[in-house]
């Protein structure tokens, strides 16, 4: 994988940013992001020749009040029990897209665990640390970064558990 140089930084979303300012290799997939795709996760898959159960998508769930971020497989989907569990809480959902979009500085379909504005309670799922790299989004649709699931866990201070489901 390789590391960006600091003109690359400049010019990079806040989720590259934080990688190279943290010293983190990883790599930068980009592909013309298709509208009109169903999924935003299984396009990246697609495009990438990557298998889905390797990339994995953001998502900002409500846990009892508190905005959580959640890295679960495109393949799959999020369990919203398992997360609450993980994250300490009774209840959770699917936060406002909006109030997501907002807490995070990112758009819908964009949102990477990454360089956050405002930075989240966030868990992974326990799936990753099968694979000796995975891809989130890099901060805006059609860019993946790929990086290790430790490095991943390590700078969204994360915790690993089983919260996705197929």
């Amino acid at each position: 994988m390789a590391k960006k140089s600091k003109k690359q930084q400049s010019n990079g979303t806040p989720a590259t940013v934080a990688l190279t300012a943290a010293g983190v290799p990883f790599t930068v997939h980009s592909y013309e992001h298709d509208p009109s795709h169903p999924s935003y996760g299984e396009e990246a898959a697609e495009a990438m020749g990557v298998s889905p159960d390797r990339v994995f998508k953001t998502l900002v769930a409500d846990v009892d009040g508190a905005l959580t971020v959640a890295v679960v497989p495109v393949a799959g989907q999020l369990d919203l029990k398992a997360l609450a569990a993980a994250a300490g809480g009774k209840r959770a959902a699917m936060a406002d897209p909006a109030l997501a979009e907002r807490t995070t500085g990112y758009v819908r379909g964009g949102i990477s665990p990454l360089g956050q504005r405002k930075r989240l309670p966030t868990v992974l799922d326990a799936s990753a640390i099968r694979h000796d790299t995975i891809c989130v989004s890099a901060g805006r649709r059609g860019l993946e970064v790929e990086l290790t699931p430790t490095d991943l866990a390590t700078l969204t201070a994360a915790t690993v558990a089983p919260i996705g489901r197929l």
